[in-house]
């Protein structure tokens, strides 16, 4: 029974598309070609709820979550990456039950822009109905008993301390490496570096950190956004007529003049929300030992 080594825990919107990339460039490294399988928060599960809740791919048998290392080969390190583990209050327990002596990672973000890139990411793919973070984050109750995807937990996803306090409670300080998201987006190679060390594979190989991915941008024209993301027709006939560089340069140039960046975040709103985590950011603090002072800053 072939199983991961190590897990790549969260936190959403904190860097973690682009570790996975980066680990899934290291030689001695396997990832699931499934980047969240989130199998270890939701095995046996059923009836999920949520806005175009059927494009999630959740896995929940063990058969089915096996089949994803499947073809591993002489890899040194085998990982995936399921965002939702830091938050879920059950995954801990079914980890430390299914691989023990498991390596853990996780990469936080200051809370409140957390939140909101989370809330921007699924507007921009039509997974969030409502119109403003605002609404959402007062509707993150409603949804809670609703029984929605912890997807639209916005604010939920952002109490850290609470959420690693359940693995620090059944996994060894070793087992566990935490970091920064603002660290990963200064020094990427030194970050890498670290988790390199820390599973015991090649340090000194160097992915291309140069690119970053997921980051969230929104689209002027949804049509266009849909015509250069979705199979067309017209693509097919565009892929046989023109060659593959040409293709690639014609849609990235499209998907540069179709996007923006999001709004900022009102400061009262921030201020609110930063009112809410201060408490749990401080803990956070002492049990990192990490000064963590200017995410409270507005």
């Amino acid at each position: 029974m072939v199983l991961p080594n190590f897990l790549v825990i969260g936190a959403p919107k904190s860097g973690t598309t682009s570790l996975y990339k980066y680990l899934e460039e290291h030689p001695q490294v396997y990832m699931s070609s499934h980047k969240e399988p989130r199998f270890f928060a939701f095995e046996g599960c059923t009836g999920f709820n949520g806005h175009g809740v059927s494009r999630y791919n959740i896995v929940t048998n063990l058969d089915e979550y096996q089949r994803l290392f499947s073809q591993v080969a002489d890899e040194q390190a085998i990982g995936e990456a399921s965002t939702w583990y830091l938050s879920s209050p059950t995954a801990p327990e079914r980890i430390k039950h299914y691989i023990p002596d498991v390596k853990l990672i996780a990469i936080l973000r200051e809370p409140a822009e957390r939140a909101y890139s989370h809330y921007w990411h699924l507007y921009r793919k039509d997974l969030e109905p409502l119109d403003s973070f605002e609404k959402a984050i007062f509707a993150e109750e409603q949804r809670k008993q609703s029984n929605w995807l912890p997807d639209w937990y916005y604010l939920q996803e952002g109490y850290y301390y609470e959420h690693l306090t359940r693995y620090f409670q059944l996994f060894s300080r070793e087992q566990i490496r935490v970091y920064l998201y603002e660290d990963l987006c200064s020094d990427p190679s030194n970050v890498l570096r670290d988790i390199f060390q820390f599973l015991e594979i090649d340090s000194e190989f160097e992915p291309n950190v140069v690119q970053r991915y997921n980051v969230t941008k929104l689209m002027r024209s949804k049509r266009l956004g849909d015509f250069l993301n979705r199979p067309s027709t017209i693509k097919r006939f565009i892929r046989r007529t023109l060659p593959q560089t040409s293709r690639a340069q014609a849609k990235q140039m499209l998907m540069a003049m179709n996007t923006y960046d999001r709004p900022k975040m009102l400061p009262e709103i921030k201020a609110s929300l930063l009112a809410d985590y201060r408490e749990s950011i401080y803990k956070l603090q002492e049990l990192l030992n990490r000064d963590l002072s200017h995410w409270l800053a507005v």
